[in-house]
Order: C-alpha cells, then sequence, then structure tokens
C-alpha cells in the first residue's frame, strides 16, 4: 500500500498541469483522508497583474477530492467530479496552499446514504490560503458518486 501511494504521489507531482503550473504536492495522509497542495508564484503561473492566474488557483484543487474518495471507498463505487465553483477573496502572492481532509464521519455518512440511494452528490469545500494563513480562494467541488453494484 505505501508503494502505491508513493507511486500516486510521484505521478501527481510530474503530471504535465500540475508540473507546468509548479503545482506540488506537499503531502498525503497513509490513509487519503488529507492531501496538502502548494504552488509558489512564478513568472509563468502569474496573471497580467502579477498575481496567481486564476486558472492555476483552480487547477490546484481540482482532482483531490475524487482521488481520495476512489483510494478510501475502493473499486465497488464509481466516483466523478461532477461540477465546481471558484470564488476569489484576494490576490494570491506568494505561495499559496490548499488542504484537503475527508473524516472518517464523512466517508461513513457516504456509505450510509448509498445504502438507499442509487447515488449522492457531496459538496465538498477547499480553501487557498496563502502564507499568511489569508483566504485567497474558496473552491466547491460537486462529486457524483455512485454504488457499482
Amino acid at each position: 500500500m505505501a508503494s502505491r501511494k508513493a507511486f500516486l504521489l510521484k505521478l501527481m507531482n510530474f503530471w504535465p498541469p500540475f508540473l507546468g503550473a509548479g503545482i506540488h504536492v506537499d503531502f498525503m495522509s497513509k490513509d487519503y483522508h488529507r492531501i496538502v497542495v502548494s504552488m509558489k508564484l512564478r513568472f509563468w503561473n502569474r496573471n497580467y497583474v502579477n498575481t496567481h492566474y486564476g486558472g492555476s488557483l483552480y487547477s490546484m484543487t481540482d482532482p483531490f477530492y475524487m482521488l481520495m474518495l476512489m483510494q478510501i471507498l475502493g473499486r465497488d463505487f464509481l466516483i466523478w467530479d461532477k461540477a465546481a465553483s471558484i470564488r476569489f477573496k484576494k490576490p494570491g502572492l506568494g505561495k499559496v496552499s490548499a488542504v484537503f481532509e475527508l473524516s472518517s464521519e464523512q466517508i461513513e455518512s457516504f456509505k450510509n446514504d448509498l445504502k438507499t440511494k442509487e447515488k449522492i452528490e457531496p459538496v465538498l469545500t477547499v480553501l487557498v490560503r496563502d502564507e499568511a494563513g489569508s483566504i485567497v480562494a474558496e473552491v466547491e467541488k460537486v462529486l457524483f458518486i455512485k454504488n457499482k453494484n
């Protein structure tokens, strides 16, 4: 299991869209319940006014909840990103980061809901913060989860 996690972490850090934007996966917990991602401001990911390009801010939040749930729930579930929205709160300068967390209670709730429902579409939020801890952007992700059986 540890080698699979290490491989996934390396793959994410060298995935061309992340590599090109300067996005880095800093941490992934053994149980996939927590992932930390960061991005430094570089000349290739800044916009016309010298702040983080909005597309790069969104990209750093794109696949993680889906990937986490795929690892946690396993192959018996179909999991997709269904929709997303990003609300910019302040210009992103310097290094920004996002922490993705799923509690055991959330996971159990998803499993219990899927016992009585064909599908669920949970809404999960992740905050992008600057080095001072100020919120740069708030991203809402809508996932689609369905039991394959």
